[in-house]
């Protein structure tokens, strides 16, 4: 099965389906983890690395897998990135397979040429200048006996698609040029298609190695000669933006900047993981029918919940007649994709305002409240004191990254980096000891007062604050800056976040 580029909702139905029905998912890493987070988080997965020099070939030695695990009697699917027919090493992979009498069902994927042309908003093919498509890989095989006849593709007056050429582009823009290629052939270059941190250039085959190297395209990047990208409209165009939530959950904000014209760099700077042990929450769980509202303080805390829920093979019914109130809209969302109805959602998305929101809703009522490891006991401390229980029970940690790569922190440091944003308290703090003084060169969008307040106490004043703390009123912040920059007054026409279609996954 293809999985295409990367994001969730480019994958075909079919694809959906069978993800669905899978026992087993042996995955390729340049597949998201939060795509199968979204799919089947119950599959058991495997994931493969690619040694070139492991003998079997990797190929072989994935369909050797694949076998094993279907004469187990178990449902796989072998998902590749973009599409399992280009440059998948897929007849590798099936030898084993036929030779165990397996049949194989084939799910085509979008492959990475067409996903990048349409995130670049170009057209591979035209009447006039370009009648075909040619594909070919960056990086080939060292023992292949013939290799790319470069003069030969310098000649076909078409588009030409470079996957896999990234490390060696050197090597293949230079043989390019040698057999008569025009050093000023437009180039237009996707890097992380579809991913959150995707980014879009422009360059000319000579100038693509210096563009490279200036610019970070990192891989996966799929390089289109002969078709130049326009500039993308949108008030954030030419803007790059850094996205610092944790993996798997930078889609809205990333979707809001997108759909600006902007650009996104994902650097998370905090991850969410299981806490240390789940019996409070298993025992709040077994209870659940004794209170009369759960509130959620978080997307992350309506996953825990309804994890440990299913694992003690419970559903809806055990949460009897309680009511369900979620902190603001994005966690109201979480609730309703389960299929939950969320009772209450304060019009301030704080928590301060689910606390007035709640207070008078019930009299000497019994609340549970679900949250994380660390954060802010207002809405505890304000319903006990007006006389109601509470029970607190933690549904995830968030824990601080360590430390940046090498390569990250020259990205950071080579990259044009307009703004940040900050999108929680733990957040703010993270973001100041892993970025230092870097972050006093950039400026600095902040989702709340209490994450402002976070900000300040380290020495850093924010340049935006969110007026609503959500992903669109981030968006919509620093959208008012820019205009204010530029000297443009918000007017009926100009674009705003209310004009912007909804994010697409997140």
């Amino acid at each position: 099965m293809g999985a295409g580029p990367g994001a969730a909702d480019l994958l075909t139905l079919r694809a959906v389906e069978r993800l669905r029905a899978a026992d087993v998912i042996v995955h390729d890493a340049l597949v998201p983890t939060r795509l199968l987070d979204e799919i089947n988080p119950s599959a058991a997965r495997i994931a493969v690395a690619r040694d070139l020099e492991s003998r079997p070939s990797p190929g072989v030695a994935t369909g050797q897998l694949l076998a094993a695990l279907v004469l187990e009697g178990r449902a796989v699917v072998r998902l590749k990135g973009g599409d399992s027919a280009v440059f998948a090493r897929l007849g590798e992979e099936l030898e084993p397979l036929r030779q165990a009498g397996i049949v194989a069902e084939f799910v085509p994927g979008i492959t990475a040429a067409l996903a990048a042309a349409a995130a670049a908003g170009v057209s591979l093919t035209n009447r006039d200048t370009a009648s075909s498509l040619t594909i070919v890989t960056g990086r080939e095989a060292d023992e292949k006996p013939d290799g790319l006849d470069f003069r030969r593709l310098a000649d076909v007056p078409g588009t030409l698609a470079v996957y896999m050429g990234v490390d060696q582009v050197a090597r293949w823009s230079q043989d390019l040029m040698a057999v008569g290629k025009p050093a000023d052939t437009p180039v237009t270059v996707v890097s992380r298609c579809s991913w959150p941190d995707q980014r879009i250039g422009t360059s000319t085959l000579a100038e693509c190695v210096a563009d490279f190297e200036r610019q970070g395209w990192r891989s996966p990047a799929v390089v289109l000669l002969g078709v130049a990208a326009a500039t993308r409209p949108g008030p954030l165009s030419g803007r790059l933006v850094l996205v610092t939530r944790p993996m798997g959950q930078e889609g809205d904000v990333v979707a809001a900047v997108q759909a600006a014209g902007g650009e996104c760099l994902h650097v998370p700077v905090i991850s969410i993981v299981n806490p240390a042990t789940w019996r409070p929450l298993d025992e709040a769980i077994a209870r659940a029918d004794t209170y009369d509202w759960i509130v959620f303080a978080s997307g992350n805390g309506v996953r825990g919940f309804l994890q440990r829920l299913a694992a003690a093979g419970r559903d809806g019914r055990a949460l009897g007649t309680a009511r369900l109130a979620a902190i603001g809209p994005a966690t109201r969302r979480h609730l309703e994709a389960a299929g939950y109805r969320c009772d209450l959602t304060p019009d301030s998305y704080r928590s301060e305002g689910l606390a007035v929101a709640l207070a008078g809703r019930a009299e000497h009522g019994r609340f549970l409240v679900v949250r994380a490891d660390k954060g802010r006991d207002v809405v505890r401390m304000e319903l006990e004191r007006l006389g109601h229980h509470v029970d607190e029970v933690m549904a995830y940690e968030s824990r601080p990254v360590a430390g940046l790569e090498a390569e990250t922190l020259a990205a950071l440091d080579a990259l044009p980096i307009d703004w940040i944003t900050l999108t929680s308290s733990s957040i703010a703090d993270a973001a100041v000891r892993l970025f230092g003084d870097r972050m006093r060169a950039w400026k600095i969008a902040t989702i709340s007062p209490v994450t402002s307040a976070t900000l300040a106490r380290q020495g850093l004043r924010p340049t935006v604050e969110a007026a609503e703390a959500t992903p669109a009123g981030l968006l919509d912040s620093i959208l008012r800056w820019e205009r204010e920059a530029a000297g443009l007054r918000p007017s009926a026409d100009s674009p705003d976040t209310a004009d912007l279609p909804p994010p697409s996954h997140g």
